[in-house]
């Protein structure tokens, strides 16, 4: 496995910058009002839901037996529908820096569930690591130019859901790697993406037929598109790769490419500027990482 290590480092960079790009749309998608949380988190579960069984017709049949399909329904539990519900109705109750801030610790909770789940030690140099990024990505946070959003304040039930958020994605990274480990990526995704919207559906059911589909604006159409093909089908068929090929800590440690694409974005566009404080910042998130992959293994 060591030596395709590159390929897990490629699959969880690129699923975080996908997701770098989801929180901006997000956000925007918010904002219109139109689509509620449960009703994006419905399409979204629809859209790859249909993506990966139509792939999975043209790969090699994979039975899952009946003692895995009850893990596999709570790793979509907990994994998919509390995670993307939680934020969804998140970034209305919380400001961008707060969002920012709790989503930063979401590797320090996967740090704490792989001890618990996988026996991976914590030890000094795993510490280090994810003390050093956290550090540069609270740096880039407190250090960047924001344009003031819709949310004024930050409510107590915006800090639960941010918890609830970051916990239970990190519970499925440190809990169900093993489950991850037998199945193909298409193979569990699809699974994973039906039972999501079977949950949902209940909760989204009146919101469906009562969205006004037709006042959604051009901008607003394409970020949808973007959540539902990219942040969802590709980025999720990406996150699996990377748990086959690198420890849960190590996956979740990728979620810093976040605020720095956020800062990249600002930067480009001229709303921000670059600083010392950002390129130390960046220094540090990837010399975080680094020290993590080098760190003691359960197996070593």
């Amino acid at each position: 496995m060591a030596d395709k290590k590159w390929v897990g480092h490629l699959a969880a960079a690129g699923a975080y910058a996908i997701f770098g790009f989801n929180i901006i749309f997000n956000k925007d998608i918010a904002n219109d009002g139109t689509v509620s949380p449960m009703v994006m988190f419905v399409l979204r579960a629809f859209g790859a839901t249909v993506l990966f069984w139509l792939l999975s017709l043209v790969l090699p049949r994979e039975k899952v037996p009946a003692r895995d399909m009850w893990k596999i329904a709570l790793a979509s539990f907990v994994g998919l529908f509390l995670p993307q519900v939680s934020f969804l109705f998140a970034i209305e109750q919380a400001t961008p820096v707060i969002t920012a801030v709790m989503g930063a610790l979401c590797p320090v909770y996967t740090m704490c569930f792989a001890f618990l789940f996988l026996g991976e030690p914590i030890t000094l140099k795993k510490a280090g690591g994810v003390a050093m990024s956290l550090g540069g990505a609270l740096l880039l946070i407190f250090n960047s130019t924001r344009a003031a959003g819709p949310v004024a304040e930050t409510t107590v039930l915006g800090v639960i859901l941010l918890l609830v958020n970051g916990v239970s994605f990190a519970a499925y990274l440190g809990a169900f790697r093993p489950l991850i480990s037998r199945y193909s990526v298409v193979t569990l995704m699809k699974w994973m993406f039906l039972f999501s919207l079977l949950i949902s559906l209940p909760f989204a059911w009146d919101g469906l037929f009562h969205t006004d589909y037709a006042s959604l604006r051009p901008a607003v159409q394409w970020e949808i598109a973007y959540v539902v093909v990219f942040a969802t089908f590709v980025a999720y068929f990406l996150i699996p790769v990377g748990q086959k090929h690198l420890r849960p800590t190590l996956v979740s440690m990728y979620s810093y490419l976040q605020p720095l694409i956020a800062a990249a974005i600002s930067v480009f566009i001229g709303m921000d500027r670059l600083t010392w404080q950002k390129v130390l910042a960046a220094v540090l998130v990837f010399a975080g990482v680094a020290l993590v992959s080098r760190s003691r293994a359960a197996n070593q």
